[in-house]
C-alpha cells in the first residue's frame, strides 16, 4: 500500500491519510476545503468546491499518474449550493465523468466548511 498526505492538520491529529493505493484503486478520504497555505477557508461553496476537488487529483496524481476519478460523494451543508458545487464538479470531469453522490448534511467538522468530497480513482487498465 502507498499513502498521499495533503498536509491537512486532520490528518496527523485524527491518524489518517488523504489517500490510499491499493493495487488499482485509489481511496480519497473525505477532502475538506482546507488551504494549503493554512489562510481560512474561502467563503464561497463553488470555490470550496474547487479546492476540495484540486487536493483530490493532486493526492491522486501523487499515488497513481493517469488514474481515472471512478466515485466522488459530495457532502453540503445548505441545499442552495448544490447547483454551485455540482457545476464546479461538472467542469473538473467533463471528459470522464465519475458517479456521484451529493448529500445534505446537518454540519461539517468546521463550521465554515460548506462542502466535503471523498473521493475513489481507479488506475487505467
Amino acid at each position: 500500500m502507498q499513502r498521499a498526505h495533503s498536509g491537512s492538520p486532520f490528518e496527523t491529529a485524527y491518524g489518517f491519510c488523504r489517500a490510499l493505493r491499493i493495487g488499482d484503486r485509489v481511496l480519497v478520504a473525505g477532502t475538506a476545503p482546507i488551504p494549503q497555505d493554512g489562510t481560512p477557508p474561502p467563503d464561497d461553496a463553488a470555490t470550496q468546491a474547487d479546492l476540495c476537488l484540486r487536493i483530490i487529483a493532486a493526492a491522486v496524481e501523487e499515488l497513481a499518474p493517469g488514474a481515472s476519478v471512478a466515485r466522488t460523494r459530495m457532502f453540503i451543508t445548505d441545499p442552495a449550493d448544490a447547483d454551485a458545487i455540482g457545476t464546479v464538479h461538472g467542469s473538473h470531469f467533463a471528459d470522464a465523468p465519475p458517479v456521484a453522490t451529493m448529500v445534505v448534511v446537518k454540519e461539517l467538522l468546521d463550521p465554515r466548511w460548506r462542502v466535503e468530497i471523498e473521493a475513489e480513482a481507479v488506475v487505467s487498465e
